[in-house]
């Protein structure tokens, strides 16, 4: 199985004072891992915000950049129009879309957020 990372997997395998850095870092071992635009983006704006982990751009890059290398994560294109995403209401827009995005590509969206109820996703435990 191939996993798409949402933002929330992402910055727990990268950042390594994250509170479930241990459990993600051991989870995506020998995983064949994806990210799209949104988790990129989701990962240098959190990683890079001064009331969340306040790195700088360049390092949140780097960071990226390295964990995308050392896991051999393939990047995947959000090719999914938003105007086809399912949400039923405003707090299931990124996630379902992130979702069917994971699907649209035979990938499992690997996530630790128990909140999102699509068959595609997969929680981290």
């Amino acid at each position: 199985m191939k996993y798409l990372l949402d933002v929330n997997a992402l910055l727990a395998a990268i950042i390594q004072n994250h509170p479930n850095h241990a459990l993600v870092d051991a989870w995506v071992r020998n995983k064949k891992l994806a990210v799209c635009p949104l988790s990129e983006l989701g990962f240098l704006r959190i990683g890079t915000h001064p009331n969340a982990y306040n790195l700088s751009l360049a390092i949140a890059r780097q960071a990226l950049r390295n964990f995308m290398a050392s896991s051999q994560a393939r990047f995947i294109a959000a090719d999914l129009p938003a105007l086809r995403a399912s949400a039923a209401k405003s707090a299931e827009v990124t996630d379902g879309y992130m979702a069917q995005l994971a699907a649209r590509h035979n990938l499992r969206l690997a996530t630790l957020d128990k909140g999102i109820k699509h068959p595609a996703a997969e929680l981290i435990k």
